[in-house]
Order: structure tokens, then C-alpha cells, then sequence
């Protein structure tokens, strides 16, 4: 798929994967949308790159109305969505007294947001002759985390819902639908579980991300995330342990 000339909208784009990918694709002619729940935050960063910032928060229904209000009317042309915002709690389940509240916030904003977003998006890139939706998952689809432990299961969740939407669109639009599945990377989000230490750089990611939507790489694993996989089909167990050793 061509990713140059595009318009393209990119939820958590004020920092980490979500900034570098506006960063990177703004440099190939496109023109970038980044959302962002913290005004000040998203303002910023559209300074900073020189791309069209917008204030929202994806979890908030009103705030959904209002951006699919200026989308439509400013941006008809959109053509790529990209569902980035995430949010992670470090916790061990067994353990914290507010484990459900936890769960309950990060399946709103990593699983039930992008669905809204989604279905409130795809009459606009229906309309385009070439769209495409991307979701930002994790390594931890396969086997999860044992310190994100609900975030693990909201990732799992979305990797499901991409497959679905993807066999779904693939029988009578042209929107193609991309799962961005990264191993540890190196965002502030990440340095409580060791990312600043141990993990991928940002723009690699992106990289990885732009070759893949090229080449129609529907699933586009970064890091270690292929190796997991494979474990994971072999023996699910091993897995688990891998990915969990030392913790």
C-alpha cells in the first residue's frame, strides 16, 4: 500500500511510538492528525512537527462527537487510522486492591476506544479508493506480562477484534486493516518495566511500521515478537516463561 500523500489520523500523538510515527510520516508528504487527551501536551508536539493537533479524549463520547465532526468537515479525504493511545498499569494481579478499576480504564482506552473511533471512522474510509487501519498491539498478545497483567488481556483483545475486522472489510471495501505488534520499546510509558534499559527505539518501530503497511504485511511483529509467537504456537507454557523470566 502507498503511505505518501495521505491524510492520516494518529491517536496518542503526543508522545512515544504515536510521535515518531507522526514525525516520520509527515516526512513522506503526508499530512498527520495527532489526537491527544492533554491539550497542552498535543499542542506542543503539533508544534514540534508542524501537523495538525487535536485535543480529545478518546474515552469521552462528546470529545469522540466533536472530532468526528471536525474530521468530516476539515478532513474528508482521510485515509489512514491509526489507534496508538494506549495506557498501562503496572501491578500484580493477585496482589492490588484496585486491580478492577485498573482493567476497567485500560480496556476503555486500549480496546472499547479504538472500536468507537473505528466504526464512527469507517464511512469516511470507505469512501477513499485506498484506507487502512492500523492497531497498535503488543508482543503480549500471545502470552501476557505477568506486571500488566490486564493490559496484556485488553492487547489480546484488540488482536482479535484486528483479525475480525480484518476478514470483515477484506470481503467488500478497500480498507485494509495492519496490527503493529512491538516487544518492549523505549517510551517513558515503558521505563517502570525497564524500557529505557532494554527497549526498541521508537523510530525502529516506526520503520518497521511504514515497510510493513508497504509490503501489505498485515501483522508486523518488532523485537522478539516473531520468536514469541512461534514459542507460543510450540508450547504456550514456554512462552509464558520466556517472557516472563525474573519477574
Amino acid at each position: 500500500m502507498n503511505i505518501s500523500n495521505k491524510t492520516i489520523l494518529i491517536t496518542g500523538g503526543g508522545s512515544g511510538i504515536g510521535y515518531e510515527t507522526a514525525k516520520l510520516l509527515s516526512q513522506q508528504g503526508n499530512k498527520i492528525i495527532i489526537v491527544g487527551r492533554n491539550a497542552d501536551k498535543i499542542k506542543k508536539a503539533g508544534e514540534e512537527l508542524n501537523v495538525i493537533a487535536i485535543a480529545a479524549d478518546i474515552t469521552i463520547e462528546t470529545d469522540v462527537d466533536s472530532l468526528i465532526k471536525r474530521v468530516s468537515n476539515e478532513f474528508p479525504e482521510l485515509s489512514i487510522l491509526i489507534n496508538n493511545a494506549a495506557v498501562a498499569y503496572i501491578y500484580r494481579v493477585a496482589e492490588d486492591p484496585e486491580s478492577f478499576e485498573k482493567a476497567q480504564h485500560e480496556m476503555l482506552v486500549n480496546y472499547l476506544s479504538p472500536i468507537r473511533l473505528t466504526e464512527r471512522l469507517l464511512p469516511t474510509l470507505k469512501n477513499q479508493q485506498e484506507a487502512a487501519i492500523v492497531n497498535v498491539s503488543s508482543n503480549v498478545v500471545y502470552v501476557p506480562l505477568a506486571v500488566l497483567p490486564s493490559y496484556s488481556a485488553t492487547k489480546a483483545a484488540l488482536h482479535s477484534y484486528t483479525l475480525a475486522l480484518r476478514r470483515a472489510l477484506a470481503m467488500d471495501t478497500a480498507v485494509k486493516v495492519f496490527e503493529l505488534q512491538p516487544s518492549l520499546v523505549n517510551t517513558d510509558a515503558a521505563k517502570g518495566i525497564g524500557g529505557e534499559e532494554n527497549g526498541i527505539d521508537p523510530g525502529v518501530v516506526v520503520r518497521s511500521l511504514i515497510a510493513g503497511i508497504q509490503n501489505d504485511v498485515n501483522e508486523i511483529y518488532v523485537g522478539d515478537t516473531a520468536a514469541l509467537r512461534d514459542q507460543y504456537f510450540s508450547d504456550p507454557l514456554i512462552a509464558l516463561e520466556t517472557l516472563n523470566q525474573g519477574l
